[in-house]
């Protein structure tokens, strides 16, 4: 088994076990520093990508509700052809609302079945365990 000579060149079978110990402390220490100092790069990279991700959403949201009045005014105007203007928009309206309720009751319907927040499952078998330290310890003290 041959050993590596150290970075100077030198033998580190000449060295002592202290002096090998600090080496590697001192070594292992910069790993974790460029390691960091890379994550932390890489961090911001994906930060950048993600903030033009983010601005182009909200770019996409803009034109979408831009997309959607225009698509209400249409339903509007094809209406009015057959009614005056001003029950046209009511019954656009009163079929927005009704949409909107349906989605706000599904929603809340949703955020019950994700209440509590807290694991319920392993608050349980937490419990569980440790009911079953406590036996076991008891019968360990017999």
């Amino acid at each position: 088994m041959s050993v590596s000579p150290a970075p100077g060149g030198e033998d580190l079978r000449d060295r002592s076990m202290g002096e090998l110990l600090k080496q590697l402390s001192q070594e292992t220490s910069t790993l974790v520093k460029q390691e960091l100092e890379l994550a932390k790069a890489e961090m911001a990279e994906k930060g950048k990508h993600a903030g033009k991700g983010i601005g182009l959403f909200s770019g996409a949201g803009l034109f979408g509700l831009g997309a959607f009045l225009a698509l209400t005014a249409a339903i509007i105007a094809a209406l009015s052809t057959a009614m005056d203007v001003w029950i046209a928009a009511l019954i656009v309206a009163v079929v927005y609302g009704i949409v909107a309720a349906v989605l706000a009751k599904s929603g809340q319907s949703k955020i019950k079945e994700a209440t509590p927040a807290a694991p319920e499952q392993t608050v349980e078998t937490l419990k569980e365990d440790v009911e079953w330290a406590k036996t076991r310890t008891r019968s360990d003290a017999r």
